[in-house]
């Protein structure tokens, strides 16, 4: 039996899924701990139950996700609108040498990825699905880039992608806190540090600015406005004979838009309501990325997925340990930024800030980590990250 949904009924459903993912993190503690998203929670479960609908020959569930591309535009443009050049001011020569490095990290990803390839003997276009894309990019990227990497053959992208990025969500989190620690206690990096008084919360408190109405609306006809140049762009780009994922277009206009606006303050951009509608497009593009999965494609990848996987748990390890610690200063906040690095180098921005949050908790607060962190993990890497998958995805294929 085949159950069709419509674009609605999957949008329906997605949201659905999002619901059950959110009470299922608060009544299973071990989710929240590791920072593991609703959608992600929710979406695999729903997967599970059409695998077992297709293993058992009883159902299959075809989805119509004409929406999903919609959603996953308005994220990367949401990002795109982040990417302000000014903000490379507030970290000053720290963020930009962090930055460069985890540009660094996005190359050795997807090297060490291709390098597992022709080890294991798998296609290089299917290990690109654990690199950078589904480890730096998370479950946004993978969910991106698996359309992209199946119209260039390689079945079972998104599944692939997908399976990675949840992996690396869990290894992050529990690589980041435990490697700051030893850090910290190996070279006693709290000696000699007076107390710190300021008390950094990275949840949003009562003084959070409120939506109104007004600029709500203003902020979604900035996404639109830049979604839509964004499609000439990406016409543009792809007469050059390049491929790039649809998303890049609207995410290179939000970003011009942005810093046309920090430059000449000729108009205001919304930051807070385009980064509201730009999560609540995330989160239903996750939804519905991972309810539609097709689980059983990767029973036949499970060992090479699995030494493939380790080879980036091995790199991440030897890279913050012996790179990024050294190069930001060998001190406490080089520890609790290599903490950090693990997380979102491994899983996503939020993994990175409960990592640093689990250490400034046990040890001292860390103002440097909380500024670079944000930053880089929500402005700048993605934005590299697709260019860089990009260019090696065209390059193999």
């Amino acid at each position: 039996m085949i159950i069709t949904l419509d674009m609605i009924q999957t949008l329906g459903v997605a949201a659905a899924v999002l619901y059950l993912g959110e009470f299922l993190r608060k009544h299973i503690s071990i989710l929240a701990r590791f920072c593991i998203p609703a959608p992600v929670v929710g979406g695999l479960l729903f997967s599970l139950v059409t695998l077992l609908g297709y293993t058992t020959d009883f159902f299959q569930i075809s989805f119509d996700l004409t929406l999903q591309e919609v959603c996953m535009t308005a994220f990367f443009t949401s990002i795109g609108f982040g990417a302000s050049f000014k903000s490379l001011k507030y970290g000053g020569l720290p963020l930009i040498l962090f930055v460069i490095l985890v540009v660094g990290l996005i190359l050795l990803q997807n090297l060490v990825a291709l390098g597992m390839s022709y080890v294991i003997g798998v296609s290089p276009l299917l290990a690109l699905c654990t690199g950078s894309i589904p480890m730096v990019g998370g479950h946004g990227s993978a969910g991106a880039f698996g359309p992209m990497l199946k119209a260039a053959g390689v079945n079972g992208a998104t599944s692939i992608a997908m399976a990675a990025a949840t992996f690396g969500l869990v290894a992050g989190s529990l690589l980041g806190g435990p490697l700051g620690k030893r850090l910290i206690d190996t070279f006693n990096l709290t000696q000699g540090l007076e107390e710190r008084h300021v008390i950094l919360d990275t949840e949003v408190d009562g003084d959070a600015p409120s939506i109104l109405a007004g600029n709500l609306t203003r902020g979604i006809c900035q996404l639109a406005i830049a979604m839509g140049i964004g499609t000439f762009i990406s016409w543009a780009i792809a007469q050059s004979g390049l491929n790039f994922p649809s998303y890049i277009g609207a995410m290179i206009a939000a970003s011009i838009l942005r810093n046309i606006s920090d430059g000449t303050g000729a108009f205001p951009v919304y930051d807070f309501e385009i980064a509201e509608v730009g999560e609540a497009a995330l989160s239903l593009f996750l939804a519905m990325a991972l309810m539609s999965l097709q689980l059983w494609q990767l029973a036949a990848l499970a060992i090479p997925l699995i030494l493939m996987l380790t080879a980036q748990v091995l790199l991440m390890t030897l890279f913050a340990r012996f790179v990024v610690f050294p190069l930001m200063g060998r001190n406490y906040d080089a520890a609790i930024i290599t903490a950090g690095t693990c997380g979102f180098g491994m899983g996503a921005t939020p993994n990175a800030m409960a990592n640093m949050q689990a250490l400034t908790e046990k040890y001292l607060p860390s103002e440097k980590a909380f500024l670079i962190i944000p930053i880089a993990g929500a402005f700048f890497v993605d934005f590299f990250n697709s260019i860089i998958v990009t260019f090696f995805i065209n390059l193999l294929s």
